[in-house]
């Protein structure tokens, strides 16, 4: 059973990794839907180095992440199928498919924006970036606790921690706002 915690290692490594690319693009999606606001030749220049920078990002970091991620997490599954019979496994899968689908969704923001379509404000970005924290919450506690009846008390601290991390995102445009 050994070799059972050298896949869970690389399961939460390359979490990590998938996490962090998820993080940074969507930052990358908010100086690039910014950068539409600058004068023609700076708004070009800064447009194109925002469409490397995301291609790279999502092709070479975070979606190879988000593969190794699941490979790891199924083949954990298989050694430990009695895992599906936990309520907390349940719970944490339907969240691991939200992030999945969260993936999903910038994959196809970022090809949006490499055709010249910013439907998101960066103010929006801001407040989707916040999304990624709220599963990444949700996964660690149900990892963690491997239990589904605290997840109750758990969704409750989400509600708030949301209310919190919006809040946050309201006041600081209001600040940037002030400061122009």
């Amino acid at each position: 059973m050994q070799y059972y915690l050298y896949i869970k290692s690389i399961h939460i490594i390359f979490v990590v990794c998938w996490m962090a690319g998820l993080f940074y693009m969507v930052r990358l999606f908010i100086y690039h839907t910014e950068a539409q606001q600058k004068p023609e030749l700076e708004r070009d220049i800064l447009s194109k180095q925002f469409e490397v920078m995301e291609s790279k990002l999502m092709n070479i970091i975070t979606t190879p992440a988000m593969l190794l991620t699941a490979a790891a997490g199924v083949t954990m599954l298989c050694l430990n199928p009695y895992l599906l019979d936990q309520p907390w496994m349940i719970v944490k899968l339907c969240f691991v498919v939200g992030l999945i689908g969260y993936h999903l969704i910038c994959q196809g923001k970022m090809k949006q924006m490499r055709r010249g379509v910013f439907t998101w404000t960066s103010t929006q970005l801001r407040l989707w970036n916040e999304v990624a924290t709220l599963f990444l919450f949700a996964i660690v506690f149900l990892a963690v606790l491997k239990n589904a009846v605290d997840w109750m008390f758990g969704v409750l601290g989400l509600i708030v921690f949301a209310m919190i991390l919006m809040s946050a995102v309201k006041i600081y445009k209001y600040c940037r706002m002030r400061n122009r």
